[in-house]
């Protein structure tokens, strides 16, 4: 069985034992949540009823994404700014779907 849940303002397909990298989620690596914005539900090509429904997940850590650079430049002008930044996310392990 599938569902399509949101979670940080985005949307993803999941099903039991996927793994997922999410926008960051308060928890410790090891602690149950509970995602209860499901979408879409079904399994094969027939959809279910998403009427209560709820996908339970287990944080396997808490990490940062790669780093990516930002560089400003104005030609003509010696105007040159460099920065760079690192997206903190969560790794999700779905457990059950329903």
């Amino acid at each position: 069985m599938f569902a399509v849940v949101r979670t940080g303002g985005k949307q993803y397909r999941v099903a039991a034992g996927d793994k997922i990298v999410v926008e960051k989620l308060d928890g410790e690596a090891g602690a149950s949540i509970t995602l209860g914005d499901v979408l879409l539900a079904g399994e094969g090509s027939e959809l279910k009823s998403v009427e209560g429904l709820t996908v339970a997940a287990e944080i396997v850590a808490q990490a940062k994404a790669d780093k990516v650079i930002v560089f400003k430049k104005r030609r003509r002008h010696n105007y040159r700014r460099k920065n760079g930044h690192r997206q903190n996310h969560t790794i999700l392990k779905i457990v059950s779907v329903g």
